[in-house]
C-alpha cells in the first residue's frame, strides 16, 4: 500500500491550515482553521473490505507540569505518550481518498462515506471530540512533533465496535484483520526556536 497527500509531503511540515493551533506573536498560539489534510491511498491488497485511518502524535509530553508555562521549557528528552488526532474506521473498500476539510470535528460518530469516527484525544470528561482535530503541541516544547497518518486495509466490512471507540481500542480491534498498512508523517511545532524544514 502507499499513501500520499496533496496537503504536505512525507516528513515535511504540516501547513497551519491543517492545525488546531498556529503561532501568534502576542500569545504564542491562537486557533487555527483546523481542517483535515487531503489523504489518498492505492496499491490496495486483494480482499480488502474496508479501511481505517488514524492520526497519532507520539511526541506528547508524559507530564504537563511545564507545558505552556512562561519561562519554562518542555525538555526534548522528557518521556512521551501517543495522542490520537483522528480515529476513523469502517471506510468502504471503494473509497481511495479523503478530501481536505471534509472531516469536521463533531459530537457524534457519524462520518463521511458511511464510515464511523472514534473519539479523538482532545476529548475530556463530558466533552467528546469525534472527527479530526489538528496539531497543537506545547509552544515551549523542545521537540518537534510528528503526526503519523496511518491507513489500514482490513479484511472485514465493519468492525464489531460500539460506543466511544479510542485510538487504542481501534488498534486492538484491528489485530488479525490488517491486510496492509501505509504511513505518511507530517511535522509541526509552535516553538519559534525550532525549525521543521
Amino acid at each position: 500500500m502507499k499513501v500520499r497527500s496533496d496537503s504536505f509531503d512525507d516528513n515535511a511540515r504540516i501547513p497551519g491550515a491543517f492545525a488546531y493551533g498556529v503561532p501568534d506573536t502576542a500569545h504564542h498560539v491562537r486557533a487555527g482553521t483546523n481542517r483535515n489534510p487531503h489523504l489518498a491511498w492505492d496499491e490496495v491488497p486483494a480482499g480488502t473490505r474496508s479501511f481505517a485511518v488514524m492520526c497519532c502524535d507520539p511526541d506528547v509530553p508524559h507530564t504537563g507540569s511545564d507545558v505552556n508555562i512562561e519561562g519554562r521549557t518542555v525538555p526534548e528528552e522528557l518521556p512521551r505518550n501517543d495522542f490520537y488526532h483522528l480515529v476513523l474506521f469502517d471506510i468502504p473498500a471503494g473509497v481511495r481518498q479523503i478530501a481536505a476539510g471534509s472531516l469536521e470535528t463533531t459530537r457524534g460518530p457519524a462520518a463521511p462515506h458511511n464510515a464511523r469516527y472514534g473519539r479523538n484525544d482532545f476529548s475530556s470528561a463530558g466533552n467528546d471530540h469525534y472527527g479530526y482535530d489538528g496539531p497543537c503541541p506545547p509552544w515551549n516544547d523542545q521537540r518537534i512533533h510528528h503526526y503519523v497518518f496511518t491507513v489500514s486495509a482490513l479484511d472485514v466490512e465493519r468492525l464489531p465496535l460500539r460506543g466511544a471507540v479510542t485510538g487504542k481500542g481501534l488498534s486492538q480491534a484491528m489485530i488479525g484483520h490488517v491486510l496492509g498498512q501505509a504511513e505518511l508523517v507530517g511535522t509541526y511545532t509552535l516553538n519559534s526556536g525550532l525549525s521543521t524544514s
